[in-house]
Order: C-alpha cells, then structure tokens, then sequence
C-alpha cells in the first residue's frame, strides 16, 4: 500500500505581487563596464586563470561555468553574459534556484523571500507565476526534446510559450502505442495533456510578458546558442510547493541537460572548469559526468579528460590543494566542492573570495587582451 501523501492541488497559492521581495534589479546588478573592485590577493591567480582561459579558447577547448543562486542574487548575470558573447565562456550550469531568481528577475524585476517569515506563515515557495511559468516552461520546451535550461531561456525570450491542442497531443499518443520505437518525446506529450485537462490549461498562445528580460542569463545563453544545463533536486526548490509541480517533468528535462553538461565535459581535455559558488551540484554533477565522459573517450582511443579547475566560494580553506589530498583527521578533507575537483585528474586551484570580485576582474582582465 502506498504510504500517505501531500496532494499538491490544495495547496493554497498567491500571486507574487503579493510577496514583498527582498531586493529589485536596480539594486543588485553589477554593470560590467563600471570599474572592477580591487582583487587584493587574489590578482596573480586572476591572471593566471584568464591566461588558461585564453589558451583554452585558442585550442577549442571548453570553458565551463557552474554556479550558485547567488551568482544570480549578486548581479553577475551582465557580466557573464558579456564573457558568452565574447566566447570565452562555452556552457553555463546551475542548479534550480539559479534559474528561478533569474526567471522571477526577468518577470517582475525584483526577486528572494523571508525564508524564516515565509515558513512560519506557510507561504514559503507558494507563489503561483513562479511555479506555473517554469513548469509550463519545461512541458512544452520538452515537445521539442529540450531541457531545463533551453526550455526556460525559450520561454523568457520568446515571453511565453505556444501550448498545442489537446487532440493533437491525443493523436501523437495514439501514435505512439502503433510504434513505441518511434516516439521519443511521447512521455512529455501525456505530461502535457495531463496538466492541461487537471488544471484547465487552453490551448494556444502563453503570452508571459518578461520586461526585464535583457538581465536575464538563461534568456541571454538561448539566444546566443550557449548550452545553460540545469541539475535541481526535487523537493530542493520553491516550485515543488505548487499544484502544476511534476517531477517526472522536471526530471526528463534534468536528464537531458546532464547528458548536454556530460558532453560539454567530453570537450574539456586542456580546457577549463569554473565553479562558483556550488558547494554541492557542481561537484558531485562534474565527477559523473567525467567518468561518463572518460568512459566514452576511452573507447575511441583518446586520452582522459585533463582539465584546469577553478573553485571560488567564500569558505576559509586552511589547506594547499596543490599538495594533494589532506589527511581525514584535517576538516579540510569534508570540503565536497574541494575534494571532488582534486580527485578529477587535472590541476585544481580555490580561489577564496567574493564572486562579485572574481568574476568582474575577470572579465575585465580577459577583455584587456
């Protein structure tokens, strides 16, 4: 017997214009042109990162960029966007809340809740554009084989989405219990009817107006062509506290952009990886898809993929990576997003310090040249 269950349709939603958020774009944005802050420490290994990143480029190697939310909360996104544009940076990879602080910045201009207020309340999450849009976002991205990522830049470019009619979803069903073999995205076709006949979704034209969608990454790595992969968790994020929430959804396009994230790390022999801000998605999500990328490699006869590996976050790290691993009596040895870089095979180096001061000098720095 199956064990009880939240049904997520009693869920008592609100518009997010009611939320009070906490902070608007015109507070958060970092213009890129505007004078980088002083690196301090930090200006040797800057220099010595943007050169890899040139070498990189020149070879046609990858460049990687994993993120935190916070990237996004910082008002980085200008900046980054101006690195893909210039093609120093080759794919983007966040976790779900980097894209939802990002999709809710493009819709209303402004973003983040009181975690602690908002829990105590039970209005945590519950905010129906947030969940709906994304949601709607990945079902219909998926028709056409997209991920997380590509649906959702689509969708914030395009302002909405184009939702089919219920017997042209019924019929490319039908089709497919004919010939299960020729039918891919048949999956994403039930899920899609599914949510349309529950929560009375019409057919048609999605019109989702994103006046603020210029600051937007995931809308600016669409329309540039440049792969933004997404890895959430279920029950990780705001939108699972909705009625549309649907993890096989989520989990289909998830899919899709690891084994999207999995090749990018195929082309990343002499390339360079960038991890800011990711305690947890990006290392676990990178070791996989080395052994994925290797594993395939191999059997054509190259060698492993030897990257140079960047980790940026704000921890105090009392050990010297370059030494190697430290002993498991040293605290430095739990520090998952130092450990699991160090054990990939190329050259991995921390970098201690806020994102605001990494990514601007560097973008200033490889701009220079």
């Amino acid at each position: 017997m199956a064990y009880a269950r939240i049904d997520p349709r009693r869920i008592a939603l609100k518009p997010l214009s009611d939320r009070q958020s906490k902070f608007s774009l015109g507070e958060i944005l970092v213009d890129p042109d505007a004078p980088a802050p002083d690196p301090g420490p930090l200006a040797d290994s800057l220099q010595r990162i943007a050169e890899q990143i040139r070498l990189a480029r020149q070879r046609g190697a990858a460049v990687m960029l994993a993120y935190g939310a916070h990237l996004i909360k910082n008002g980085l996104g200008p900046g980054v966007s101006r690195m893909l544009e210039a093609g120093w940076i080759t794919h983007l990879a966040t976790n779900g809340a980097g894209t939802i602080h990002d999709w809710e910045y493009a819709f209303q201009g402004c973003s983040e809740e009181d975690v602690r207020a908002n829990v105590a309340r039970g209005c945590f999450g519950t905010w129906d554009e947030t969940g709906r849009y994304i949601h709607l976002a990945v079902l219909t991205g998926a028709l056409q084989g997209m991920g997380y990522g590509e649906a959702l830049g689509r969708f914030i470019c395009e302002d909405g989405c184009h939702i089919p009619r219920r017997n042209e979803l019924t019929s490319a069903l039908s089709a497919w219990v004919r010939d299960p073999s020729d039918a891919p995205n048949m999956p994403a076709c039930a899920e899609l009817l599914q949510a349309m006949a529950r929560f009375a979704i019409p057919p048609g034209r999605c019109r989702v107006e994103h006046p603020y969608k210029d600051a937007s990454l995931t809308a600016q790595a669409y329309r540039l062509r440049v792969p933004l992969t997404v890895h959430p968790g279920i029950g990780y994020d705001i939108i699972y506290n909705h009625h549309l929430a649907n993890g096989a959804a989520i989990g289909r396009a998830a899919d899709i952009d690891y084994r999207v994230f999995a090749e990018g790390v195929r082309n990343l022999d002499g390339g360079v990886f960038l991890s800011v801000g990711s305690a947890v998605m990006a290392p676990q999500v990178f070791e996989k898809a080395m052994s994925l990328a290797n594993n395939l490699r191999l059997q054509q006869g190259k060698n492993i993929v030897r990257p140079f590996i960047v980790v940026n976050d704000l921890s105090r790290v009392d050990w010297d990576w370059s030494r190697g691993e430290p002993p498991k009596d040293n605290p430095a040895y739990y520090l998952r997003f130092c450990k699991s870089f160090s054990r990939m095979g190329g050259e991995m180096t921390y970098i201690g310090g806020d994102n605001r001061i990494f990514l601007h000098n560097l973008y200033h720095i490889l701009e220079s040249t």
